[in-house]
């Protein structure tokens, strides 16, 4: 009975009608910005295939044959265009990937777009979309959303004249390259800033074969929703705890349901440098294209994320640069993407000028002009503009890095380092996969942008905790009387061998500090990499097909250390550190050879002796003097 008066109530009470209370918020709501100083309109921009691209444009207030700067991204355009809320486009660009003075300064016109498949962008997302073509059977890629947005821009803003300019970092960095395969005519001049161009040799995902598992969470957001509204979840404070936890990398990302994100199975089938990534290598790409738009490639020499990119673009394009007009490059002393923020220190480092707004206001801006602007002048930049660490100086150089000679700086014995020929000896360690030497002091904290702790200056931490450990090898040179520079890529000619059948080998080059520095203490003895890198040993025979190391024999391991334009003080000592981990930034070695260490098991991680012989040098490229200018 109970139950049936409850029923009867219920329906009583459905069927009351209440008065009408309407809602405040009104059916439409136009804001009044009358008195912004930029007009905001945001466009679909039709592709050659039927999709449409949500795309922001900046006008500012006022604007007449103003030129068009261009930024797409798969990092969300209204956020882009959006760091405040404010009447004035200063506050709103403030921030990544802008460089504010430069925009601002200049009355561009800035648009920001989404990529295909990325926020309010239709179609599908696919990781650095590859070209039409084998890895692409769909008739469209970056570079034709390029040229169809250009295409549009130029006949649908009237306040332009006509000309475009394409910019941004990173992944934005990447899309500027693409913009170069088959470029559109009003396409006027490129800047890729620390792009995003080989994931194997040496940016995102791989270095020399070495798996970067702290970028896992990166795949994971980026691939695993539109909005990248699903965020990476971690157990642990400390990620060297995290990735023990695992064991692989392979196994940490099942933890956290990664088989249904593409770009993820794609990584694990192609763990060798085949065809899937050969293909896609932009480098690769640009060097078999005609050379028609004035590129600036920008370079950080502590670059954490995408080291490799712009130099391997630059040494592809530049022999097409025939009247050395074409292809120009920067190398600041910044970490990813710094060359749009404060320049005045990195980490520990201290310089003598906000570094990064000289590049802005000195070399991009003027730039720019020269390209997109009616009746600007010649800029003057160099063909390539270096800072020069150590020294502390922007150098105007005609090529880079021009005439030079080597020379080897051996690993001999006594923990000494020679630039006289090494003997028969070697040095040795355990190394340990249970033990795996970190990459930074811990607790590591996930990759971000907040603060140096996080992620972007970890390749200026002092390595004194690294140079004291077992598992860590320390050849040191007498104090310099005298100065060396070195301006280039080191190269590793390491003879090594190890007891286990598969090993990796880091090998970083150091400026060791005096034991005091007077007027800034804390840099007393401080160990500053200056170019490092890691080297998977079962790709010491090829990089496309991984092979067991034969234990216990004295091999050659070559490769090429990132680029350096360093001075070693007088005062100083070079030093070289060799190691076999570098954790969690890349995933651990089993020093047990298996098919694929994605998915490597407990028991196939096995401490191994490491012999490094004193025949082993880096050769260090000495550049002569290629001084144009000093500033």
């Amino acid at each position: 009975m109970k139950t049936i008066s409850f029923l009867l109530f219920a329906l009583t009470l459905g069927a009351q009608q209440y008065p009408n209370y309407p809602s405040e918020t009104p059916a439409k709501f136009e804001p009044v910005t009358s008195s912004f100083d930029y007009t905001r309109r945001e466009e679909m921009i039709p592709m050659r295939d039927g999709v449409k691209l949500h795309t922001v444009i900046l006008i500012p207030k006022g604007a007449r044959n103003a030129p068009i700067l261009l930024t797409r991204t798969p990092y969300n355009a209204d956020e882009l265009t959006g760091h405040a809320q404010s009447s004035h486009l200063g506050p709103i660009l403030n921030g990544y990937d802008n460089a504010l003075e430069v925009i601002i300064e200049g009355g561009y016109i800035r648009v920001v777009q989404d990529v295909r498949g990325k926020y309010k962008s239709e179609g599908d997302y696919v990781m650095n979309r590859p070209l039409s073509g084998p890895l692409n059977p769909t008739p469209v890629d970056h570079a034709t959303d390029t040229y169809d947005t250009i295409d549009w821009l130029v006949k649908n803003t009237p306040e332009s004249n006509g000309k475009v300019g394409m910019l941004g970092i990173s992944y934005d960095g990447f899309l500027p390259l693409m913009a170069l395969v088959n470029p559109h005519p009003a396409l006027k001049v490129s800047v890729p800033m620390n792009p995003m161009v080989d994931g194997w040799m040496g940016d995102d995902w791989f270095h020399n074969g070495a798996f970067r598992q702290q970028n896992i969470p990166y795949i994971y957001e980026q691939v695993g929703t539109r909005a990248n509204d699903a965020k990476w979840w971690t157990s642990h404070h400390d990620d060297y705890d995290l990735y023990m936890s695992a064991g692989s990398a392979g196994e940490l990302a099942q933890r956290h349901g990664m088989e249904t994100n593409g770009f993820w199975r794609k990584m694990l089938a192609h763990p060798a440098y085949d065809e899937f990534w050969r293909e896609q290598a932009v480098d690769r790409v640009l060097a078999a294209r005609p050379l028609v738009v004035p590129t600036m490639l920008v370079h950080s020499l502590w670059d954490q994320e995408d080291i490799y990119g712009a130099i391997a673009v630059y040494k592809a394009i530049k022999p097409k640069d025939t009247g050395n007009d074409k292809v120009f490059l920067v190398m600041g002393p910044w970490h990813h993407g710094q060359e749009i923020e404060d320049g005045s220190s990195l980490g520990a480092l201290k310089f003598p000028m906000d570094t990064a707004l000289y590049f802005r206001e000195h070399i991009l801006r003027p730039f720019l002009d020269q390209y997109l602007k009616d009746g600007a002048p010649k800029s003057g930049v160099a063909p390539v503009t270096a800072y020069e660490t150590g020294s502390n100086r922007w150098l105007s150089l005609n090529s880079w890095p021009g005439a030079s000679q080597a020379s080897r700086l051996y690993l001999a014995r006594a923990g000494k380092t020679a630039f006289t020929s090494g003997d028969s000896g070697f040095d040795e360690y355990v190394s340990d996969p249970a033990k795996p030497v970190p990459f930074r002091a811990r607790p590591i904290k996930p990759t971000g942008y907040d603060t140096c702790a996080t992620w972007a200056c970890w390749l200026v931490d002092d390595q004194r905790e690294a140079s004291g450990r077992p598992d860590v090898l320390v050849w040191t040179s007498d104090v310099l009387t005298e100065p060396l520079k070195i301006a280039g890529q080191p190269a590793v000619n390491l003879t090594a061998s190890t007891s286990g059948t598969d090993s990796d080998w880091v090998v970083k080059l150091i400026d060791v500090y005096p034991d005091e520095v007077g007027g800034q203490p804390q840099m007393g003895g401080y160990q500053l990499m200056v170019s490092a890198d890691i080297f998977r040993g079962r790709y010491r025979e090829g990089f496309d097909t991984a092979k067991a190391i034969e234990a216990n024999k004295a091999l050659l391991y070559k490769f090429a250390l990132p680029t350096a334009n360093h001075v070693f003080l007088k005062g100083h000592r070079i030093m070289v550190q060799v190691q076999s981990s570098w954790f969690p930034l890349y995933d651990r070695n089993p020093q047990t050879f298996v098919p694929n260490i994605f998915w490597a098991k407990p028991e196939d991680f096995k401490r191994a002796t490491q012999r490094v012989y004193h025949s082993s040098y880096i050769e260090l490229p000495a550049a002569r003097s290629l001084t144009v200018a000093a500033r």
